[in-house]
């Protein structure tokens, strides 16, 4: 059993890459559950990254406290060990102990050239993809391990898009994006292994076709209030999903005592609600892959309907 379970010392969790997004919503989500989280990015009140977006890790940081947590910004580059061994050792310094570690680095979109082919995908832009959405991840794996299996149960989650079973039979095309997003797929599978003999457990976990701020403001133009009206430009967008979905398997994991059955999985959201009995905000369970795969791939008119 997880020792973190079995005392009232609330639970310590990092989550790397928390500024908006699945990230966002994962580190809410677990301080609705009481726990200090730790939310880094590189996006802060004083300065944005290349994403360009305005949400910041400050913001993230009082939606976790507001949930019931106790929410920490920590500006952070992880593709700067110095920075990520600084965190881990403040972590340290501050509890003894982490709990939870999230890695949901990414901020490749603006990078990637969706239709080229690789030898044609800028060179520079590809590789700038490949640290972001995988060097990142090593980064702080590396740093941030030897603090979670000072105690048993640890949980590990390494944050992509698709599963092993999707993924596996298709190109999540172009190149460098599939690379990126295959990666964290293997680096739990292998950490699963390195971990088990220290009582701890690491998965893989995705999302379905997330509403991010992104997603709604730039590809669609709408809000989370309205997003059904993105339906009338991508009719499939029906089958998508809120960021707190994904957070609430995040926190439906950490909460799981016996958590270590998944270890090494690569799961989704969808496939986990239907085993915890988590909603998303609507009240409604979207099982986005499977739709993906029996209604959009076999050219099926757009309907959720038993998909939620």
């Amino acid at each position: 059993m997880n020792t973190s379970d079995t005392t009232s010392t609330p639970r310590v969790a990092l989550v790397a890459g928390a500024t908006r997004g699945g990230g966002r919503a994962i580190a809410v989500e677990l301080g609705a559950l009481g726990s200090v989280v730790y939310v880094t990015g590189r996006t802060t009140a004083a300065r944005r990254s290349e994403m360009n977006r305005p949400e910041t890790i400050e913001e993230t940081a009082d939606l976790v406290t507001a949930a019931g947590g106790q929410g920490i910004a920590v500006p952070t580059d992880h593709l700067d060990p110095a920075q990520v061994r600084a965190l881990v050792e403040r972590i340290d310094r501050d509890h003894g102990r982490l709990d939870v570690l999230v890695n949901d680095i990414w901020g490749g979109d603006p990078l990637t050239e969706w239709d080229k082919p690789l030898w044609e995908h800028d060179l520079a832009k590809g590789l700038r993809s490949l640290r972001l959405g995988v060097e990142t991840h090593l980064v702080t794996s590396h740093a941030a391990l030897p603090l979670l299996i000072r105690r048993p149960g640890g949980l590990v989650v390494e944050m992509t898009d698709g599963t092993a079973e999707y993924n596996g039979t298709r190109y999540r095309k172009p190149f460098f994006y599939d690379l990126a997003k295959n990666a964290p797929i293997r680096m739990a599978f292998g950490l699963a292994e390195e971990l088990k003999e220290h009582g701890c457990t690491a998965v893989a976990l995705t999302p379905g076709w997330m509403r991010s701020e992104a997603m709604l403001e730039e590809a669609f133009h709408v809000t989370e209030e309205n997003w059904r009206e993105a339906t009338k430009q991508e009719p499939h967008f029906c089958s998508s999903e809120s960021p707190a979905y994904v957070g609430r398997a995040v926190a439906a994991l950490a909460a799981d005592p016996d958590r270590a059955r998944w270890n090494g999985q690569s799961l989704s959201s969808g496939g986990l609600a239907q085993v915890y009995g988590f909603t998303d905000t609507d009240g409604t369970r979207p099982d986005a892959w499977r739709y993906m795969v029996e209604v959009t791939e076999a050219g099926k008119p757009a309907d959720d309907t038993g998909y939620r």
